[in-house]
């Protein structure tokens, strides 16, 4: 148990490594490598991270009607052919090797109704609650 409690520790602490950006319309994709495993780290990281985000990469791109998705994804083994079923594809790049194998490691969710939400894992959503921290929603 001491074990993976380090291990989810040393990852939480290491440094993200942005690898690429692609966006389209109001998504933006994010590609990396080192991202925290907890979903707490990965709610932090975007706080952290978000300023300058935007001032770098222009992220989050606003919808005119108010609203954002930003996606965060597990770089994995780098850019791959399609080949695969159901691979993201950026067609944006003209090579070959254009897409990553779907392993999505957050998703930031904005609306002017519902406001900023975090989609960090499969058992739901993280919305900020009465006392202004993020907890998982009731669905």
């Amino acid at each position: 148990m001491l074990i993976v409690f380090l291990y989810i520790t040393y990852r939480d602490l290491q440094t993200v490594e942005i690898v690429a950006i692609h966006q389209r319309n109001n998504y933006s994709s994010i590609l990396v490598r080192n991202f925290p495993v907890t979903n707490k780290g990965k709610i932090d990281w975007w706080f952290k991270n978000k300023d300058m985000l935007k001032e770098r990469y222009d992220i989050p791109m606003m919808a005119s009607y108010g609203s954002f998705t930003v996606i965060v994804w597990d770089f994995g083994k780098g850019y791959v052919e399609e080949g695969k079923y159901d691979r993201l594809c950026f067609d944006e790049m003209k090579t070959i090797a254009n897409c990553i194998e779907k392993n999505s490691l957050a998703r930031i969710n904005y609306s002017e109704r519902e406001g900023l939400s975090f989609i960090v894992d499969d058992n739901g959503e993280y919305k900020k609650d009465k006392n202004g921290k993020y907890s998982r929603a009731d669905n």
